[in-house]
């Protein structure tokens, strides 16, 4: 499986990041999150392949976010509700995230995804 990484084109995370793996020389794919959501199942598998709390998948900083008031929300939610939120807009989700075979990583992290990169 090629590595993918989701990500808005807009977001100056997901520039930084596309470039940072560009200049490595990485081969990956490149999927837009406000075109092509992730699904529920997708959502789970990540949030599973990850070890990370759910609510490191949600885009804390956004404007979707706060507008729904998601920070007094969240804890009251089930993960199924959670994930079900999180598919019905991309632009809830963190991004960006990387996707591999050997883990995902929500969020530009250079030496973790260098290490999920490398293997």
């Amino acid at each position: 499986m090629k590595p993918v990484i989701l990500c808005y084109e807009k977001c100056t995370t997901c520039k930084k990041a596309l470039k940072w793996v560009e200049e490595k020389g990485w081969d990956v794919q490149v999927r837009p999150i406000r075109e092509e959501n992730p699904s529920v199942e997708e959502l789970k598998r990540w949030h599973e392949a990850s070890g990370l709390p759910l609510k490191r998948f949600f885009n804390t900083s956004g404007n979707l976010y706060k507008e729904m008031k998601l920070k007094d929300k969240l804890a009251s939610m089930s993960e199924a509700e959670q994930y079900q939120l999180l598919s019905t807009d991309g632009m809830l989700v963190k991004r960006p995230i990387l996707v591999t075979e050997n883990g995902v990583c929500p969020g530009f992290q250079a030496e973790q995804w260098e290490r999920l990169l490398r293997v």
